[in-house]
């Protein structure tokens, strides 16, 4: 079959990637710059098509536990928002992961704090990355940087979710939720049967029918023995994805006297600086985390025995500046350059940040 190559904005492509990857129910609720995520779905109208269930509820707290329910019986169950949204849903995100419910979360970050704007951000690591809810639990979280990888992560982001049985979070900015590219649609897949649901997640809760002992789906524990064994679990489980799922790309490193550490539209950005730099004799190499949780921290470290000094780009006051700080030991000096208020850097500021804060000739 021929690949269906379409030009589309991010967010649309999250809307047609979830039909066509068979999910079964999206619940979320409008808000800036994420909203065509709802509008598209509502749009292609998948419950006519698929039987996939289309909700616009009436809050994101409504949202997120709708989206509780449906994940607590085994359903591909998803919902999108941007930074004040997500910040509504931390309770329900932290009920999901203490649960061990997989689902998927889509967050197109805006600026903060408070209502901020509605241009783009990064502002929202620390959020996502570091928990956000309460307790202590870890979010898989992806993080795309061009249309096509907010198609290709949707269905990852499942994969990943059932696999582990966690909460995973789709991390993109304003930017690449907004901008339009060519993208190639995944083929259509067909939902799967409530036999197959079962056989796939036993866990689930599933009724009385059949004979079967009803499971029972909770984050709750009393007894403080036990839910310290549950943490524990959780502990283990998330030992586990740090060492099989990291993931990243890196360009130009072999030879890089100079690193630059980004994500999303900024990784972009740092790919044409990288550009200019090697114009001008600057050896700069790029790494771009794309799972943020389980961050590339081992794979930063090997570069930092390497460069002459690292710096990272980010859309906010510096917050994945941290894990790279950790990372790297104090072994070379990390620096960081980002834009606030909803201003994109161009890659001259870039360069020259490069310039004046780790070369400084």
């Amino acid at each position: 079959m021929a690949e269906e190559v379409v030009l589309m904005k991010g967010n649309e492509a999250i809307a047609h990637a979830v039909i066509r990857y068979g999910v079964d129910g999206y619940f979320g609720y409008p808000i800036t710059p994420q909203s065509e995520v709802l509008e598209t779905l509502a749009e292609q109208k998948p419950w006519e098509t698929t039987g996939m269930v289309v909700v616009q509820a009436e809050s994101e707290v409504s949202a997120i536990n709708m989206v509780y329910g449906g994940a607590a019986t085994g359903k591909m169950v998803m919902t999108s928002s941007s930074s004040p949204g997500v910040s509504l849903k931390q309770e329900g995100i932290s009920y999901l992961a203490g649960a061990e419910l997989p689902c998927l979360v889509v967050n197109v970050m805006r600026g903060g704090p408070g209502l901020g704007t509605i241009q783009p951000s990064q502002a929202d690591y620390f959020q996502t990355v570091k928990g956000g809810g309460h307790g202590d639990y870890r979010l898989i979280a992806l993080a795309p940087a061009s249309v096509q990888e907010m198609a290709d992560f949707v269905g990852l982001a499942f994969e990943l979710a059932f696999k582990y049985r966690n909460p995973a979070i789709l991390l993109a900015d304003g930017v690449i939720g907004q901008m339009m590219e060519k993208v190639v649609l995944p083929e259509q897949r067909t939902r799967l049967s409530d036999e197959e649901v079962i056989a796939r997640c036993p866990w689930a809760a599933n009724g009385k029918s059949a004979g079967r002992k009803p499971n029972i789906i909770t984050s709750l524990e009393l007894d403080p023995a036990e839910m310290e064994k549950r943490n524990i679990h959780l502990q283990a489980k998330y030992a586990e994805i740090e060492a099989n799922e990291v993931r990243y790309e890196e360009i130009n490193c072999e030879d890089a006297e100079y690193l630059i550490v980004a994500f999303g539209s900024c990784a972009r950005i740092a790919q044409k600086t990288m550009e200019l730099a090697r114009a001008e004799g600057i050896k700069v190499g790029l790494l771009r985390p794309i799972t943020l949780w389980p961050f590339p921290s081992k794979a930063i470290a090997a570069r930092a025995a390497q460069v002459k000094g690292i710096l990272t780009v980010e859309l906010n006051a510096g917050q994945m500046v941290e894990d790279v700080r950790l990372a790297v030991e104090c072994k070379v000096p990390v620096e960081h350059f980002g834009r606030l208020g909803g201003i994109v850097p161009d890659p001259d500021e870039v360069v020259n940040a490069l310039k004046t804060k780790l070369i400084k000739e």
